[in-house]
């Protein structure tokens, strides 16, 4: 269990950064959060840390637009990504954004893991694919995390996973976990596999 190795609750917004200079200037490990605009992201840092709102959910996709980091309990950071394959954004913000995640995910020493979210009801987007071979080039661990499993039937669950493993072209050696911020299923697990990897 996480608690046993630090207080979850003992977590901040530390600092919004745009680009490297940005960057907090120390050895703390990372753990970076990747996934679409809308698919649940800051429910999942606000259920991992126990807090409604530490990491705020927003009507408005898109509105992440700098990388988040967040101090748990000085031993850890959550390094919030901006959400990707969001439309009303202009393709030179998009371009701006993807080249700030670039950035951060291939030249980061403290980046241990980066946690991928993906949408359990749906297949993976063309971004989400992007995303999982753009962390495999670089050689970055990866856990995919499915949430909003509340919303589909258990008895569907094997159907979905296969589904999404599939078109990400998923490898074994890598994680998966079925997640959902309303009911905590997979809550324990994450904290498990985030916490093997530091």
């Amino acid at each position: 269990m996480a608690e046993e190795y630090l207080n979850t609750h003992n977590a901040d917004l530390l600092l919004s950064a745009a680009n490297k200079s940005h960057y907090p200037q120390d050895n703390l490990p990372e753990v970076a959060l990747a996934g679409r605009s809308n698919v649940g992201k800051s429910s999942f840092i606000n259920t991992l840390l126990g807090r409604k709102n530490l990491a705020r959910t927003s009507s408005k996709p898109g509105k992440t637009q700098l990388l988040n980091f967040y101090n748990i309990d000085d031993k850890l950071r959550f390094v919030d990504v901006p959400g990707y394959g969001y439309a009303k954004v202009s393709k030179a913000e998009r371009a701006k954004w993807g080249k700030m995640i670039e950035e951060y995910l291939s030249s980061r020493e403290n980046l241990r893991v980066v946690v991928s979210l993906v949408d359990f009801r749906h297949d993976p987007s063309a971004d989400d694919i992007q995303m999982y071979e753009f962390l495999k080039y670089y050689e970055i661990p990866v856990i995919v995390v499915a949430t909003k499993a509340d919303k589909i039937p258990r008895g569907k669950w094997n159907k979905h996973e296969s589904a999404i493993k599939k078109k990400l072209n998923f490898e074994k050696s890598d994680h998966f976990i079925i997640f959902s911020s309303v009911d905590r299923t997979g809550l324990d697990e994450s904290w498990d596999t985030i916490l093997s990897e530091l």
